[in-house]
């Protein structure tokens, strides 16, 4: 029997050879990758460019060639001068520079970084963690694009740019990114352990889970008589008096076409809304409230405040986020009290499913549509290292001149 086992060996791994093909190129600036998986024909090329030892550009297409179009983020005369070696087992396609080695998995085209330790600073999701839907737009083809990294549970997340609420440590949380007033996204995280990810896409993306918000009728409503079908809403006019009492499944005033869902006729100018009941849920676990408001605003849960008072101005509405660990099936009180600003104002209240923790704690960047996955990995010894790498990919801010210091007001 024993001289049958080199004959297995052998067959077993031509049938793994037969599952998956790949090769390489090597280039001045780096390696290009290409993992064909021969069962369903789908193929991805797969390019590192090495800017410097510790920065990494890696770009993603399922096209044939990669895009030529010119980066919105980077310097525009941005080096690839970093001296760099490659190597390969059974296995992986290794890029390897003074700083970090680059592995790429021959069969699913994971990407993974380490230090020269041999220890892992960043992994592609198991199986790659890559996602390209076709879309097209106006004529203009393209891909949803969505790429997953694995992170340990004590990761922190920080960076994203300016969103205002009251949020710093990204980890398990979403943000939409895209610029609207006082909302500032930029496309970076810098993690606690050392490195950084710039997201190189100007469509609109999003950090963490990528669904859209929905609304609160996916839930079990109940108005404040225990009624199915609806919350009780009551708009009150504290200076006439007058009540308008209806019910409604979903709340959603967040621009001037809903407004007018509004009461017809009632003027929002002095009045006080609130909506009152109780919500049960489908699933088990934590649901991500989104909500967006002006004027005064207030969430009770179980007779807790959940978002204690919180105002703004109807001219700059704002998103606050909350999150609650709801049980299928448990019917919970829901109380929200508003104050509109003004005669033109808005709200609503939106809520995600709840993914898994696994999933909803890993580094995730999703955009609506771009050519390929585009990013750079920074590896610095601490953060200021990793800053200091992001400003070399996208240059350095200005220094306003004195004259541009004074008093500022929109």
């Amino acid at each position: 029997m024993q001289r049958f086992i080199p004959f297995f060996t052998f067959f077993f791994s031509l049938l793994l050879t037969s599952c998956y093909s790949s090769s390489y190129q090597k280039t001045d600036e780096g390696i290009t990758v290409t993992v064909k998986k021969n069962s369903s024909n789908e193929k991805h090329h797969i390019r590192l460019q090495v800017v410097n030892d510790r920065i990494i550009h890696v770009s993603v297409t399922p096209e044939e060639d990669f895009s030529t179009e010119k980066s919105l983020i980077t310097v525009p005369d941005l080096k690839y001068s970093g001296k760099f070696e490659v190597s390969e087992d059974a296995r992986f396609v290794i890029l390897t520079t003074c700083a970090v080695d680059v592995k790429v998995n021959k069969e699913s085209g994971e990407v993974a970084f380490f230090d020269k330790k041999g220890n892992a600073i960043l992994r592609e999701n198991e199986g790659g963690g890559k996602s390209f839907i076709p879309i097209e737009v106006e004529g203009t083809k393209g891909y949803t694009l969505r790429l997953v990294f694995d992170s340990p549970d004590n990761e922190a997340f920080y960076g994203l740019g300016q969103h205002q609420s009251d949020e710093f440590n990204y980890k398990g949380k979403n943000e939409s990114m895209f610029q609207y007033n006082t909302k500032v996204s930029i496309p970076f995280i810098d993690s606690s352990r050392n490195y950084g990810i710039l997201w190189d896409n100007y469509s609109l993306s999003k950090f963490g889970d990528p669904h859209d918000y929905a609304q609160l009728d996916q839930f079990k409503l109940f108005d404040k008589n225990g009624d199915e079908g609806a919350l009780t809403a009551t708009y009150t006019n504290k200076q006439t008096g007058e009540t308008i009492e209806r019910q409604e499944s979903i709340i959603n005033y967040e621009n001037l076409e809903l407004i007018k869902n509004f009461p017809e006729g009632f003027s929002l100018n002095g009045a006080q809304v609130n909506w009152e009941g109780e919500m049960e849920a489908q699933k088990d676990g934590i649901h991500r409230f989104l909500l967006h408001y002006a004027g005064y605003t207030t969430i009770k849960v179980n007779n807790k405040e959940v978002v204690k008072e919180r105002w703004r101005t109807a001219w700059n509405p704002n998103d606050y986020k909350f999150s609650l660990n709801m049980k299928a099936g448990v019917r919970v009180p829901l109380k929200i009290e508003w104050e509109p600003d003004g005669d033109v104002s808005y709200i609503s209240l939106k809520v995600l499913d709840p993914l898994p923790e696994t999933d909803q704690n890993k580094l995730s960047f999703w955009s609506e549509m771009g050519n390929e996955i585009d990013y750079y990995f920074i590896f610095g010894d601490d953060m200021d290292e990793v800053i200091s790498g992001y400003r070399t990919v996208t240059g350095k801010s200005q220094v306003m001149p004195k004259w541009a210091m004074g008093f500022w007001q929109s």
